[in-house]
């Protein structure tokens, strides 16, 4: 990996831990029903889940077709259920369509789940099942970004979808 590709890693990890945080956060104020901090955030979700799946598949893709780094079969599953979000967001951010979080939640879920599994794959935690990928792909299991001794590249993406489902609940409420 290069210099330039270890300092965006490094970064994409503090990322990753901070949209942990703001997705439990989110769910916290959510489930405790905290209107008043709540409605201060809500004008603010579309250009964020917009900024947030759009950054993320374009950091896919460069990460793939600039640095070489070849997605596994598990993470084009996660890609397919990414690459549509900010298409989606975008025109409901210019339409100003506010009943798009089922549409978002619908892709962000499963894409959660399977980048959770694929990061408790990737971390030993559990059996492995086959790789979806083609001979001589790359491997699901195989740790390519391991930061702060827990990050991954499964946990980038499972904190983009949680948080994604984070504001698209923020929305709907």
């Amino acid at each position: 990996m290069t210099e330039t590709a270890a300092h965006v890693t490094d970064f994409l990890a503090f990322g990753t831990v901070l949209s942990l945080i703001a997705a439990a956060v989110i769910f916290a104020l959510v489930a405790l029903k905290r209107q008043a901090l709540l409605d201060g955030v809500r004008a603010y979700v579309l250009p964020l889940a917009f900024v947030l799946t759009l950054g993320a598949s374009l950091m896919s893709l460069v990460y793939s077709d600039l640095w070489g780094i070849a997605p596994c079969g598990l993470c084009w599953l996660q890609r397919a259920l990414l690459y549509p979000m900010p298409i989606i967001l975008g025109i409901a951010l210019i339409t100003k369509d506010r009943g798009v979080g089922k549409y978002i939640l619908g892709l962000s879920i499963p894409g959660a789940v399977i980048a959770l599994y694929q990061h408790l794959l990737q971390m030993g935690a559990v059996g492995e099942l086959p790789c979806p990928a083609a001979p001589g792909a790359a491997d699901c299991a195989q740790r390519i970004i391991f930061e702060f001794g827990f990050v991954t590249f499964p946990l980038m993406a499972a904190a983009a979808f949680v948080l994604a489902a984070a504001l698209m609940l923020l929305m709907r409420k």
